[in-house]
């Protein structure tokens, strides 16, 4: 069993309250969700209106697979006009 993640740092330019906040990630997390059937969660910086930090994870048998799902994972997310990428790290275990 192999098990991938990654942890993405986002900067939301566009959000002003964290009702913005909120509508921009659960968009994200939703497209991310059903376009490449990951596990999504925001893990840090809930009370900082204008950052945060989301983690990525899928399991499977593949590695090379699972490291090619959240290489375009990072891909669709610097794709989003409304969050700038800041830092990404993806891990197998």
């Amino acid at each position: 069993m192999i098990v991938g993640t990654v942890e993405i740092r986002l900067h939301l330019h566009d959000a002003r309250t964290l009702k913005d906040k909120r509508r921009i990630l659960l968009s994200l997390k939703d497209r991310l969700r059903k376009g490449f059937n990951v596990s999504v969660a925001e893990v840090d910086g809930q009370d900082m209106i204008q950052s945060a930090v989301l983690a990525v994870a899928q399991v499977g048998n593949d590695s090379r697979y699972i490291n090619g799902t959240l290489d375009k994972v990072v891909q669709a997310v610097k794709r989003v006009p409304a969050a700038r990428l800041v830092d990404y790290s993806i891990e197998l275990f």
